[in-house]
């Protein structure tokens, strides 16, 4: 599995808009932002070149404008993000997040209804890889 490049909190805020409109230009990116942030288009700039250097960006000048595509993606950077975070936080053990979360009331019912369905959907699943 190849490295992905470690990304800020601000870089993050960029490439999730890159990922939804790629390709996309300096100028739509700028629009984007400055109406969810309080970044000036300068700042914004400098967070889109630092993604390049990353290599978390690419770009391609179409006439005097630069277009941005993602060299990451979407998916598998938040796997990565995700699973770093359940290894430096719980030893890798979804079981004891998952608990700590329950008992912190950190989980709506809401939330707790959502992740029985998924349990019960991949336990059907399972049944029916085993040959039931």
């Amino acid at each position: 599995m190849k490295s992905l490049p470690q990304i800020s909190e601000a870089e993050f805020e960029v490439m999730k808009i890159v990922w939804e409109h790629a390709p996309i230009s300096t100028n739509e990116i700028t629009e984007y932002l400055v109406k969810t942030t309080t970044w000036s288009p300068k700042t914004i700039q400098t967070l889109i070149k630092r993604l390049v250097t990353k290599d978390a960006l690419t770009y391609e000048k179409q006439s005097r404008v630069f277009v941005y595509t993602p060299l990451v993606g979407e998916a598998e950077y938040i796997n990565q993000e995700s699973n770093t975070f359940l290894k430096r936080f719980y030893n890798g053990n979804i079981s004891a997040m998952l608990s700590a979360y329950i008992d912190q009331d950190r989980l709506s019912d809401n939330e707790i209804q959502t992740l029985r369905s998924l349990l019960s959907k991949d336990s059907k699943k399972g049944a029916k890889k085993g040959g039931t």
